[in-house]
């Protein structure tokens, strides 16, 4: 993986396309909690949700650095 992007001559980091994907995942798995009602059984959902997208980043950085 690149360290930087070039995006018509603006250099972009390269871990954008997986924060990308972290954000398109956390909206997904965030409907399907919001449906199921988890949200309304935790203390802090904004935290949940927060926490919820720094796993799934951090678990696709491991495994596309490993």
């Amino acid at each position: 993986m690149p360290r930087e992007l070039d995006f018509f001559g603006v250099l972009l980091p390269g871990v954008l396309p997986v924060f990308l994907v972290a954000v398109l995942l956390q909206l997904v798995l965030d409907a399907a909690l919001s449906y199921i009602g988890v949200y309304r059984r935790s203390w802090h959902p904004a935290l949940v949700r927060l926490c919820t997208f720094v796993c799934i980043f951090s678990a696709l950085l491991v495994t596309l650095y490993k």
